[in-house]
């Protein structure tokens, strides 16, 4: 008769005449085959070319990112990521589920060879005299027993087999999930340093300008004793003044939780490297060219497009298990050993016992309930699937969003570059009419303020663009392909 739900590479036909020792040949002979769709990578159509590539230095040359942030020359910057990655500790938990995951594993090739166990007993029992109806030579006995037994439920329709491609795939999405972990915390190290360099760079600033509006209200106000200058003027510098700053607190706001947040991506407890981040260095600059590959590379170097890729393997795979069901299951089982009325004869030739022969179990009368179980699994690979389409327009989304922003920003810092030239000459040309009593001293109080916002937004910009080198890097999947694999 025909198997019924045939489904995928294998069917069966059997005839009334098999035997059961056919059932060993019959496994090798199907050891190839498994029932189930067979798994393929999807074909995925993706651009040519990036449709923001060239502002700003990035090109469409290979990549190498391995170790991306050697671009930025910044010492302290390789030290901190070198320490993050050797003390995380969400990357050390990622690491532990890809243990975990691979034990899991061996748990299922396990399943594919048989199964043996040992065991022995003593028992002590005693017969009813009253309900023996004939005499027997012992009422009360003592039985000694030692063997071993066996299982072995044989793969002829591939399930256990499924189940291992499945555990397999399992794996393999783990350790792209901890390499996804690692792509992200190299990121962030960079960018809380960013943050860290660019404040303390902020606060330079402040303080240079606020030393700066110092001397202009002392001055104002010794104008004003003689009679040079109005309570006005004296009124307006202090309001320069104070509003420089009211910026001083937020920004070692900023520096601190920049410092706390590093300490913790380290590991380490918040303030442990107050110390050594105590003196303000430059904000690292951007390489001078940034290549970013062709969109196809993504496929094979974003983690979480791999870990959804097999993500994917391992939902088609457990079609074939939940396929399996539908057919029947060949076990074969053996019996060896000794038993005793006496321990002292227990193992003598005479003791021996065994038992052997094979089985069949078919789950005939589930089988509805078995095909629904194959249908919603198919449903999960479809899923699965749709996820994966949608990581991979993700991953194109990220990429083209941190080109462009690279590419403007780099022309706004070339604007904010402009205006502080521009802001200085300004406020030069400011002092010079009002200390020849030919201008406003109002015109000096807002270029000076000019000057400060504009310095300041340069800052902010030269930070930007480093930040923004580093989101291009994450969303490129740069930053562990030259990392060790998983302990």
């Amino acid at each position: 008769m025909m198997w019924p739900g045939r489904h995928g590479s294998c069917g069966a036909f059997l005839s009334s005449g098999w035997w059961w020792p056919a059932i060993v040949g019959l496994a090798v002979a199907l050891g190839g085959c498994a029932v189930g769709p067979n798994y393929h990578p999807p074909k995925t159509v993706l651009p040519a070319n990036w449709t923001e590539v060239g502002p700003g230095g990035t090109t469409n040359r290979e990549a190498d990112l391995a170790r991306w942030w050697k671009t930025l020359g910044d010492t302290q910057l390789d030290s901190l990521i070198e320490r993050a990655v050797k003390s995380n500790y969400d990357l050390q938990a990622a690491e532990a589920r890809v243990r975990a995951a691979r034990a899991l594993r061996g748990v299922v090739i396990s399943d594919l060879f048989p199964t043996i166990g040992a065991s022995a007993s003593y028992t002590t029992a005693r017969r009813s005299e009253n309900s023996l109806s004939f005499p027997v030579r012992l009422l009360n006995t003592d039985t000694y027993q030692a063997g071993f037994d066996a299982t072995w439920e044989i793969d002829v329709f591939g399930g256990k087999r499924r189940s291992l491609q499945a555990a397999s795939a399992d794996l393999q999405a783990v350790e792209e999930d901890r390499r996804d972990v690692l792509v992200s915390l190299l990121a962030e190290v960079a960018r809380n340093y960013l943050e860290l360099r660019g404040s303390q760079r902020r606060l330079v600033i402040a303080q240079e300008n606020l030393q700066a509006q110092q001397e202009v209200l002392d001055i104002t106000r010794m104008r004003l004793e003689k009679g040079l200058a109005s309570e006005l003027d004296v009124a307006q510098a202090q309001a320069v003044l104070a509003a420089t700053k009211s910026q001083v607190p937020s920004l070692e706001t900023a520096l601190k939780q920049s410092s706390h947040r590093l300490c913790v991506l380290l590991g380490q407890p918040p303030g442990t490297l107050a110390s050594e981040l105590a003196d303000a260095a430059p904000i690292p600059p951007p390489p001078p060219e940034v290549p970013a590959g062709l969109p196809s590379d993504l496929l094979r170097r974003r983690p979480d497009v791999r870990r959804s890729e097999r993500q994917l393997a391992a939902a088609t795979a457990r079609i074939g298990v939940a396929t399996a069901e539908l057919f029947p299951k060949f076990i074969l089982t053996g019996v060896a050993g000794y038993q005793s009325l006496d321990a002292a004869n227990l193992f003598s030739p005479q003791s021996k016992f065994w038992s052997a022969g094979p089985s069949v179990r078919w789950r005939l009368l589930e089988y509805p309930r078995l095909k629904s179980l194959v249908r919603a699994q198919t449903a999960q690979q479809e899923q699965v699937l749709a996820q994966f389409d949608q990581t991979v327009l993700i991953s194109l989304e990220d990429v083209e969003n941190a080109l462009v922003a690279y590419g403007k920003e780099k022309e706004r810092y070339q604007s904010l570059s402009e205006a502080v030239d521009a802001s200085r000459r300004s406020l030069e040309l400011a002092n010079q009419l009002y200390t020849a009593g030919v201008g406003e001293f109002l015109n000096v109080l807002v270029s000076e303020r000019a000057l400060y916002q504009a310095e300041d937004a340069l800052v902010e910009s030269q930070r930007t663009v480093t930040e923004n080198v580093v989101a291009l890097y994450k969303a490129l999947g740069g930053g562990w392909e030259a990392e060790s694999q998983p302990r």
